[in-house]
This record gives structure tokens, C-alpha cells and sequence, in this order.
């Protein structure tokens, strides 16, 4: 008979800097498949400011990138146990965000951005979250399937809501393509869609670009 069981469990997650808690705007941003935040993070530290705090929190499941040995990434869920993985991300990114949010005096506005895997997490957590989300970016990934949609209509009434596709990307087919327009359909909302050139990746400008934008 399989059980389950509930017990405090430590994650990391890494910052651009040393918050101050005067801060106007955070960057909420999560992984890909097989990468880690520490590293992850490093693309966003150019555009940190006294102003702009990014947070890239860390996916807990591990495992070597290739065979058993070498290399170590982060994943934000598998096809085991797939349900107990993403209840446990929302339980993680509310408590990681819920924390940060009051040391805050005055709530700074909330931007969130999902790369690849962490396209989808951040969209099932951000649809269901207390929080409000101002902006939220889809890169090189898009909307949960099985996003609740009856949520994320009303969530997302006053969030702007970015895709970012690389034109050389692998990893994006007609396919995927379809079903994100679907989905979008469905949502009834606007949706920002940008292409820089490139492939499975953060293009520096592109993201340039979305940040001034944000100001």
C-alpha cells in the first residue's frame, strides 16, 4: 500500500541582491528543465538596480544531466507523480513570495517570468496565487494545459501577459503553437507575442527590451 507524508522541506533560491525592501518592482523568475537558479540568475544580473530585485527560486527535483555523474539540474516537476510535484511548487512559491512580500512596507509591483518548463509552472502558480501578478512572461514555453482557466481568466483580467519565441527554437512546434493559440483563445485576453533570433534561450535584447518596458 502506498502512503504518502508531509515534513518541512528546505529550498534555495537565489537573488540579484541583498534585498532592501525598498525595492519598486520584482522579477519573480523560474528555470528551465535542467538548469539551475544560481546560474539561471546570471542572465538578469545586468538589469539589477536599486530598483528591480530578481528572485529565481530553485525547482527541487534533481538529477545529473548526463548518466550518473557530472553535471547537476533542477527540474520543476516529471510524469511521476506529477500532481504531488506541482502542489508542492505552489506550496514552495507561496512561501517564498508570501515571506518576501512582507518585509515590504509598500507592495512593489509583481512581475513574474517563466522560462521553458518554468513557463508553465509560473502560469499554474500565478493563476491561483492571492497575490496579483502585474506582468507575466512566457519565454521559450507558454500556458499550462491544465491551467484552471475559469482562474486564470479572473487572475489574469489586469496582468500583462508577454510570450517570447525564438525563431530557431527546436524545442517549439506547429504543434505547440496551435495549442498555445487555443488556449489564448480560450482565456479571452491579450497577448503580447515577440520573436527575436535565436533558439532555446534568453536573448539579452529581447529581454532588454521587456524590462524598459516595465518601467
Amino acid at each position: 500500500m502506498k502512503k504518502s507524508i508531509n515534513f518541512q522541506y528546505q529550498a534555495q533560491y537565489s537573488v540579484s541582491h541583498e534585498p532592501t525592501f525598498q525595492e519598486k518592482e520584482i522579477w519573480l523568475v523560474l528555470h528551465g528543465y535542467g538548469q539551475l537558479a544560481e546560474f539561471f540568475i546570471r542572465k538578469f544580473q545586468g538589469f539589477d538596480s536599486q530598483d528591480r530585485l530578481f528572485v529565481a527560486p530553485e525547482a527541487t527535483n534533481y538529477g545529473y544531466l548526463n548518466g550518473f555523474a557530472g553535471r547537476v539540474g533542477a527540474n520543476w516537476m516529471t510524469k511521476h507523480e506529477r500532481e504531488i510535484a506541482i502542489e508542492n511548487n505552489h506550496r514552495y512559491l507561496d512561501l517564498l513570495m508570501d515571506n518576501l512580500l512582507s518585509q515590504y512596507q509598500k507592495t512593489p509591483k509583481i512581475n513574474v517570468l517563466g522560462f521553458s518548463q518554468g513557463a508553465a509552472t509560473s502560469t499554474r502558480w500565478a493563476s491561483r496565487w492571492t497575490g496579483g501578478v502585474d506582468q507575466l512572461v512566457l519565454w521559450a514555453g507558454g500556458f499550462a494545459q491544465d491551467m484552471i482557466l475559469e482562474d486564470a481568466r479572473e487572475k489574469f483580467a489586469n496582468t500583462k501577459l508577454t510570450l517570447v519565441l525564438g525563431d530557431q527554437d527546436k524545442f517549439v512546434t506547429s504543434e505547440s503553437i496551435e495549442i498555445q493559440q487555443d488556449l489564448i483563445k480560450t482565456l479571452d485576453k491579450e497577448v503580447k507575442k515577440l520573436a527575436f533570433s535565436g533558439g532555446h534561450e534568453i536573448d539579452i535584447e529581447m529581454l532588454s527590451e521587456i524590462l524598459d518596458s516595465s518601467d
